[in-house]
């Protein structure tokens, strides 16, 4: 189930979401955490992306603002698959990747604290998967009399939801978990692992909010078994808000 959930995490952001990061005592890594915007994550710059290449201890990434360069120390933290630690001689070019650390923008580099990788056939299961098992995105649209809205997910695709009597709702908490037959690690997604945060109806939504979910395909439309208001973090200061892209940080400073 912790593949799943780094899976999610990596390709929410990879595909320009607002997926924010918590890590557990187990190791893992769950959407739920704080993140501010202009890409920081805790107050660290980010870069996401596909892997291209390999060097020693630095990686090459292709982002949507072209090649960045990811460099690793010996004190940088990379984890792989099911929250385990690795090397970074063990991720593969087309592997998913998202980095956290002190960002050097005329030089296009990242020197990283912390590495999150997901497989790239995970990758690729998991972008099939985004509003058939799961969905992540902005609120652009609410329908209470029809009990259904619609999602700007990640991807730029605006999706419309619906929900039923076995869907709940809740403010806050933490994850997504997955289990079953049919997601990648696992199987079907389930809204099972979301726990804390603050139980809300669908009034309480509102548009321009972030929300996570998994659930379903009935009928042609996707329907959640909970969906999850996403608190936001704290705001850096200076940010103005850039689509989650990486910026320089005001002052940035070692990790």
């Amino acid at each position: 189930m912790r593949t799943a959930r780094l899976a999610i995490v990596v390709v929410a952001v990879m595909l320009g979401g607002g997926a924010s990061m918590q890590a557990q005592d187990s190791g893992g890594w769950v959407i739920g955490a704080q993140k501010s915007e202009r890409g920081q994550i805790n107050g660290m710059q980010r870069v996401d992306g596909e892997v291209t290449a390999v060097s020693g201890t630095t990686l090459t990434v292709k982002t949507e603002d072209g090649l960045m360069q990811v460099v690793t120390t010996d004190n940088t933290r990379v984890m792989k698959g099911r929250g385990v630690t690795v090397k970074i001689a063990d991720l593969k070019v087309g592997d998913g990747v998202m980095a956290a650390g002190n960002l050097d923008a005329p030089n296009k580099t990242l020197h990283a604290v912390i590495v999150f990788a997901a497989d790239a056939a995970q990758v690729k299961a998991m972008k099939e998967n985004l509003g058939k098992t799961y969905i992540v995105g902005r609120v652009t649209a609410i329908d209470l009399d029809d009990a259904k809205m619609t999602v700007e997910r990640p991807d730029h695709v605006a999706q419309t939801i619906r929900f039923d009597e076995g869907t709940s709702f809740r403010k806050g908490g933490r994850g997504i978990r997955m289990g079953g037959a049919g997601a990648p690690g696992g199987g079907a997604a389930t809204g099972a692992g979301e726990t804390g945060g603050e139980s809300i109806t669908l009034a309480d939504i509102k548009v321009g909010e972030s929300v996570r979910g998994t659930g379903s395909v009935k009928g042609g439309v996707f329907v959640p078994v909970e969906l999850v208001v996403m608190e936001r973090g704290p705001r850096a200061a200076g940010d103005a808000g850039s689509g989650g892209k990486a910026r320089p940080s005001p002052n940035p400073s070692p990790q």
